[in-house]
């Protein structure tokens, strides 16, 4: 048992060291997205995109995901957990709170970087981009140390979701994509 509780802290620790790296968190938050969109039933090049680059490249969100009616969802992931796993890792209280306040302040700074882009202006969308962060902890971090961050970040129309709200998000859509199918259907 001790020598499966060591593995379980060594593999942990690299797991944490893994998460450290930029390009890691990048692409893990990618993956995330991308299977909770398989989870919410939807299939890549038929409900959703990756990686669609529009102005000459300048742009390229995460995810498009396409609506009945030709709109369409921008969804960027995001993974600003650097700060997060320095607050879970602290002894001492002041540096948990520190390093939490740093945590809410990243997620901050891509809620500004997300509007600034306005994709709406490139895609046929709401007036409205996704963030995407890929855990449920690392919201209710940043919401409980600030609990206006929510409405902040939809009073510059951007919508976080954390898995569990995007795949009820996606389930939506998935269900106007029938009930639009279903319309076709009678109408033939």
């Amino acid at each position: 048992m001790g020598t499966v509780q060591k593995q379980l802290r060594d593999e942990t620790a690299n797991l944490v060291k893994a998460l450290r790296r930029p390009e890691v968190r990048g692409q893990w938050g990618e993956m995330q997205l991308r299977r909770v969109a398989e989870l919410a039933g939807m299939a890549a090049h038929c409900d959703f995109t990756e990686q669609t680059s529009v102005d000459s490249g300048a742009l390229r969100p995460d995810m498009v995901v396409d609506l009945p009616g030709g709109r369409q969802i921008v969804v960027d992931a995001k993974t600003p957990i650097t700060a997060y796993i320095d607050a879970a890792e602290a002894t001492e209280d002041a540096d948990r709170d520190t390093n939490l306040t740093h945590h809410v302040r990243h997620i901050e700074d891509k809620i500004a970087e997300l509007s600034s882009k306005r994709y709406q202006d490139h895609f046929h969308t709401a007036d409205f981009v996704v963030l995407f962060i890929p855990g449920e902890s690392f919201l209710y971090a940043a919401a409980s140390r600030k609990p206006e961050l929510i409405e902040n970040a939809m009073n510059r129309n951007v919508v976080i979701a954390t898995p569990t709200t995007l795949i009820s998000l996606l389930k939506v859509v998935a269900l106007g994509w029938r009930e639009e199918q279903l319309a076709d259907n009678a109408k033939k």
